[in-house]
C-alpha cells in the first residue's frame, strides 16, 4: 500500500463529495437556476463516467481476469463484478424512499418563502435524520467509485472525481431545498448541504476498511468491474434523467458526447 497515494485519493474523494457545497452556495446566493448549465454539466459527467466504465475499468478488469483465470472464467468474473455493481446500486436506490431521495431535481426558485404551520415544520425537522441517512447511503457507492478509480491510476481518479463533483452540484441544491423548508434558514441549509458531501469520503474509508484485509489482484479487478457497474447505474438512473428534468434534452446529449470525447482524447494521450 502506497500511503501517499492513499492520502491523495482520499483528498480527491473529499473534493468530489464537498462539491455539494457549490450547489448549496447556488441555493444561498442565486435566485434563479441556470438549468442549461446544470443539464450540460450532468450530461458531461455522465459521458465521462460511461466512457471510463466501459472502455477503461470493465475492459481492463476483463483483460486482467482472463489472463489470470482463463478466458471463460475470467470473463465470467468480470461480468459478475459489473452486474453486481449495478445490482448493489439498484438495491441502495430501492432502500431510499422516493420522497427522501436526494437525487430528485430541485431548483433554487423552490426556496421562495412559503408559510408553514408549526406541525409541518416539526414534521420536516423530524425527517432530517432520515434525510441525512438517505444521503449517506446514496453517496456511499460514489465515494467508493472515486476511491477505487484513484487507486487504479491518478488520471482515472481525477476524471471520476471531476465527474462526480459536477454531479454533486445539483445534488447540493436538492439537499438545500428541503432543509430550508425544515429550518426556514438559508445559511443552515447551505452548511448542511456542504457537510452532506462528507458521506463520500466516509464511504470510501468504509469500503477500504472492509476490503483491505482481503485485497488481492483478483479482488482489485473485481472491484474495478463493480465500480464500472455502479457508475453505469448512476448515469442512467440519476445523471441523465435529472438533466432531462431540468428541461434541456439536447444540451444534456451534447454534454454526454463531449464528456465521452474528452475522456477518449485524455486516455489516448496519457
Amino acid at each position: 500500500m502506497d500511503w501517499g497515494q492513499f492520502g491523495w485519493v482520499m483528498g480527491l474523494t473529499t473534493f468530489a463529495g464537498m462539491a455539494t457545497g457549490i450547489g448549496g452556495a447556488l441555493a444561498y446566493f442565486a435566485r434563479r437556476t441556470n438549468t442549461r448549465l446544470l443539464a450540460g454539466s450532468l450530461g458531461f459527467s455522465g459521458g465521462v463516467m460511461l466512457y471510463i466504465s466501459f472502455v477503461e475499468l470493465l475492459a481492463g478488469a476483463n483483460q486482467a481476469l482472463r489472463a489470470g483465470h482463463g478466458e471463460q472464467r475470467g470473463a465470467a468474473y468480470a461480468l459478475l463484478g459489473f452486474f453486481g455493481g449495478i445490482l448493489l446500486a439498484a438495491l441502495i436506490d430501492k432502500l431510499i424512499p422516493e420522497v427522501e431521495n436526494p437525487h430528485e431535481a430541485h431548483r433554487v426558485e423552490e426556496l421562495a418563502p412559503e408559510p408553514l404551520d408549526e406541525a409541518a415544520r416539526q414534521k420536516l425537522g423530524r425527517s432530517g435524520v432520515l434525510f441525512a441517512l438517505a444521503i449517506g447511503i446514496h453517496n456511499f457507492p460514489e465515494g467508493l467509485a472515486t476511491f477505487a478509480a484513484g487507486m487504479s491510476s491518478p488520471e482515472l481518479g481525477i476524471s471520476i472525481a471531476a465527474a462526480i463533483a459536477l454531479h454533486n452540484i445539483p445534488e447540493g441544491i436538492a439537499v438545500s431545498v428541503p432543509l430550508y423548508y425544515a429550518t426556514g434558514n438559508r445559511t443552515r441549509a447551505f452548511v448542511y448541504s456542504t457537510l452532506s458531501g462528507l458521506a463520500e469520503p466516509v464511504g470510501a474509508l468504509l469500503g477500504f476498511a472492509l476490503l483491505y484485509p482481503f485485497l488481492s489482484d483478483t479482488l482489485l479487478q473485481l472491484l474495478f468491474a463493480l465500480v464500472a457497474g455502479i457508475m453505469v447505474y448512476i448515469t442512467f438512473d440519476e445523471l441523465l434523467p435529472t438533466a432531462e428534468r431540468y428541461g434541456e434534452h439536447h444540451l444534456s446529449l451534447y454534454g454526454l458526447i463531449a464528456g465521452m470525447l474528452l475522456m477518449a482524447i485524455t486516455l489516448a494521450v496519457v
